[in-house]
């Protein structure tokens, strides 16, 4: 025979469960005999919960915490002066062994020893790539690139060519160089991101060359034609290719600036640059810094940056006078104190959630990097 629920009087519950609060009949009228028992002491009422009586559908919703400040990432760099001077100076001295070949394993040793002493959340991060890959891809990228350049400039001036066609091969080499330098930037990023790794996942990148030579090619020529006014613009489009194709595992980064939010700092910058004999650029540098850091997203984390124009200028100014001064000996010097300057002024805001990504490692080969490195076109990557 069917009975009412002890609890919330549902009439003729069919079962050992009531339909309409959920609970559990038997289970429910056992913990109730147990407390009216009471371990032998005097009868005990019920905890307020047991007896509450269901939710009223006009009842107002239970009070939302309030969520706290967002956890706050940083970076942190341990390497030192000394410890890259000692790597440094064996560089050196197989580089001038090898008459130059072992450049590509000197560098790779630099970027290895860089991103090994970079730290975040306990961990550091790994370079991967080889002196070998580096090698390689420069003599792609000399292939590629320079021995025909180096050709089509030196025949016709060595054959006394006619001034039309040495006119037509000059502008047929401009345009060849305003192609060749997107492509190999876009090859440096992919073969570099390609070689670092954070916790056992590799980064990637995935942007299609011929996207972003469209993006150069129209930015290059609008900014002839605004004698510069179009930089804000140009700039940011290009932060944004390279930020938001780039992967950390099966993850992408995301980027939500604008060029038009950097074109009043851009006017201001020109406006003050002859009187602040050309400090104003450091300003505006910084505020460039501070606005890609702060438009970079990796899903729910926020990338922040506090980097100031004065720290900034000083920093610049004081390495180049320090690598001048010692005819290149401060150079590890300067470089430790700029990653270390880096990433003091980045933060990380918001949970750093990793659960769903997982390894999606992208293939790339280092001929954009041989041709980066040719053309001095790399693009701050790593």
């Amino acid at each position: 025979m069917a009975e009412p629920c002890p609890r919330c009087s549902f009439p003729d519950v069919p079962g050992d469960k009531c339909p309409q609060c959920g609970v559990l009949v038997a289970l429910y009228r056992a913990s109730l005999d147990k407390l009216r028992r009471g371990p032998g002491g005097p009868v005990h009422a019920p905890p307020a919960a047991v007896f509450q009586p269901p939710a009223s559908p006009s009842a107002p919703p239970p009070p939302v915490p309030v969520a706290g400040p967002p956890s706050t990432l940083r970076l942190s760099f341990h390497g030192s002066a000394l410890g890259l001077f000692g790597i440094q100076a064996v560089n050196a001295l197989l580089t001038l062994l090898t008459a130059g070949v072992f450049y590509f394993w000197a560098k790779t040793r630099v970027r290895r020893y860089l991103l090994g002493e970079s730290e975040l959340e306990g961990d550091r991060f790994a370079y991967h790539g080889s002196g070998r890959e580096l090698l390689v891809g420069f003599v792609k990228g000399m292939a590629v690139f320079f021995i025909p350049v180096a050709l089509l400039t030196i025949l016709p001036e060595l054959y006394q060519a006619p001034a039309e066609i040495r006119a037509a091969l000059r502008s047929l080499l401009w345009l060849v160089g305003l192609l060749i330098v997107p492509i190999a930037m876009v090859g440096a990023r992919r073969y570099r991101l390609s070689r670092m790794s954070w916790r056992g996942i590799r980064f990637s990148f995935r942007g299609s060359a011929r996207q972003f030579v469209g993006i150069f090619v129209v930015g290059t020529i609008l900014m002839s034609l605004t004698l510069g006014l179009y930089y804000p613009i140009f700039v940011t489009q290009r932060q944004a290719f390279m930020v938001s194709h780039a992967y950390f595992g099966s993850r992408k980064f995301d980027f939500d600036g604008r060029g038009r939010d950097l074109m009043r700092p851009f006017l201001v910058m020109i406006l003050l640059f002859l009187p602040t004999l050309g400090l104003s650029w450091f300003w505006f540098s910084a505020r460039r810094q501070r606005y890609f850091t702060d438009h970079t997203r990796f899903g729910a984390t926020r990338f922040r940056s506090s980097v100031p124009g004065r720290a900034l200028a000083w920093l610049q100014i004081s390495n180049v006078v320090a690598v001048v001064v010692s005819l290149g000996l401060l150079w590890p010097w300067t470089v430790v104190r700029s990653v270390a300057f880096t990433l003091r002024y980045v933060s990380l805001l918001g949970p750093l959630e990793l659960a769903d990504v997982h390894q999606d490692a992208q293939a790339a080969s280092a001929t954009g990097q041989g041709l980066a490195g040719l053309l001095d076109a790399d693009f701050g990557v790593g």
